[in-house]
């Protein structure tokens, strides 16, 4: 049985008769007949009895016609409710995002919101990615940009883009703009972020993230503390050379690149697994994704798309 059926039987239901029931529904009347057999079958019951003047509908046609009366509004509905509810992006939509996110594509979000959704109230949380993360699996956010989630059943977590980590700090520190080894780092004086779930965003390696934490001889939770440390020559850090643009600038601070082995990271957009996806939080990610990829492109974002 399917809508097509339904409806042809709600033709003959109605018009009482093939031929006009054949008219009604742009068929031909021998497969009007064909499709009320099929069902007939399906039921094992007769749905009509053929009479000289026409269909007569039996119970069992009687008790299919109220049935197939609301399958088939319910399924317009549906149809109408879909494709409706694609078309108008409209309600409220938290999203959560650790500082690079922020930084990257905070305003080209905000002012694609407010220009092509004027429906849509956005709300938007800035913090480091560990915090970012926690928010989202307490649901106080409905997306989150983060770095290097854990593996949690309840986390859908798509890489977005992985970028290459720096030794960063003022040149009298950690020396000039040349390459560095993992091994010279681990002997520098590193300033690190806290222990947990804002470490993770440091380094995918989770064993070198380790080595560094063990000699670090400060831990923050302050991005702007973190810049302000590393400016007035207190340590140096483990960063990208986006986190840190504005002083690599103003040569206040140099980036050496991190071999033997590179370091990176990867950011990740993620999502809780039992919230289902909505009109609204598909377009975001959408618009997440092609804000991202429109920085990494244009060289705004030294990164590698992953999407």
């Amino acid at each position: 049985m399917d809508s097509r059926q339904l409806r042809y039987f709600i033709a003959v239901y109605e018009q009482r008769n093939l031929s006009r029931a054949a008219d009604q529904a742009n068929v031909a009347q021998s497969a009007l007949s064909h499709h009320i057999a099929n069902l007939e079958a399906e039921f094992a019951t007769p749905l009509f009895e053929r009479k000289p003047r026409g269909m007569e509908p039996t119970a069992a046609g009687e008790r299919l016609y109220e049935h197939a009366r609301i399958i088939l509004r319910a399924m317009a509905a549906a149809e109408r409710e879909i494709k409706e509810g694609a078309s108008v992006i409209a309600g409220d939509i938290s999203i959560g995002m650790a500082n690079s996110g922020m930084k990257a594509i905070g305003v080209p979000l905000m002012r694609t919101v407010l220009t092509k959704y004027p429906n849509l109230k956005l709300s938007l949380t800035e913090s480091l990615s560990g915090a970012t993360l926690l928010h989202l699996l307490s649901s106080e956010v409905d997306l989150a940009l983060v770095y290097n989630p854990p593996s949690e059943k309840d986390l859908i977590a798509e890489p977005v883009l992985e970028e290459q980590m720096f030794c960063v700090g003022t040149e009298k520190l950690i020396g000039k703009k040349t390459p560095i080894t993992f091994e010279e780092v681990t002997r520098l004086p590193l300033i690190l972020l806290r222990y947990g779930l804002s470490a993770r965003a440091l380094l995918d390696d989770p064993v070198l993230l380790k080595r560094l934490e063990a000699n670090a001889i400060m831990h923050l939770n302050s991005t702007s503390g973190m810049i302000g440390a590393l400016t007035a020559g207190l340590g140096c850090t483990i960063a990208t050379t986006h986190f840190v643009s504005e002083p690599l600038k103003a040569r206040s601070l140099v980036a050496r690149e991190v071999i033997e082995p590179k370091l990176t990271r990867t950011l990740y957009l993620c999502r809780l697994r039992n919230r289902p996806m909505t009109y609204v939080m598909e377009e975001m990610c959408r618009l997440i994704r092609a804000l991202i990829a429109d920085q990494v492109g244009r060289g705004a974002w030294e990164a590698t798309l992953l999407i």
